[in-house]
Formats: C-alpha cells, sequence, structure tokens
C-alpha cells in the first residue's frame, strides 16, 4: 500500500515557515522578544503536525523531524514532491 502523502503540502509550508523565521536575524535583532514568539508559534504548529504523522510515515522523514533536523526533512519532501 502507498504511503499517504496527504500530508506533505502542510508539512512542506510548516517547515520553510520555521526555517525562514529562524533565518530572520532582521526581527531578531529588532525585537528579540517577536522573534522569539514567532519561533514558539512555528515551533508549536510543527511539533503538532510531527505528533500527528500517519503510521505509516516514511522512517527517514520521521528520524529527521523528530530529531529536529529540519533542513534536511525539507530537502527530502522536496525531493518526493518533486518525484
Amino acid at each position: 500500500m502507498p504511503m499517504n502523502t496527504s500530508f506533505f503540502p502542510q508539512l512542506h509550508k510548516t517547515l520553510r515557515e520555521r526555517l525562514e523565521v529562524v533565518a530572520d536575524h532582521d526581527l531578531r535583532d529588532r525585537d528579540p522578544a517577536a522573534h522569539l514568539e514567532k519561533l514558539k508559534a512555528a515551533a508549536a504548529t510543527l511539533d503538532a503536525l510531527v505528533a500527528g504523522l500517519p503510521a505509516d510515515c516514511d522512517p527517514m522523514l520521521r528520524h529527521f523531524l523528530e530529531r529536529q533536523s529540519y533542513p534536511k526533512a525539507l530537502e527530502w519532501l522536496e525531493q518526493q514532491m518533486e518525484a
């Protein structure tokens, strides 16, 4: 049975948003409290998605997400979505 991929688009979007917040040094320098709040919100959204991964989720993707290797998880997702 093929893996459930219906969650890929939302996970992809959430990973990109999380990585963009981390990379937003302008906001971090200008308003550290706002940056921290954005990080917390992005982390909470991502944590909820990871907690709800389907049972048939690819083990490598699950590994990347559970170990917070978000750039690797994003790269993996993008490769799968291109295929």
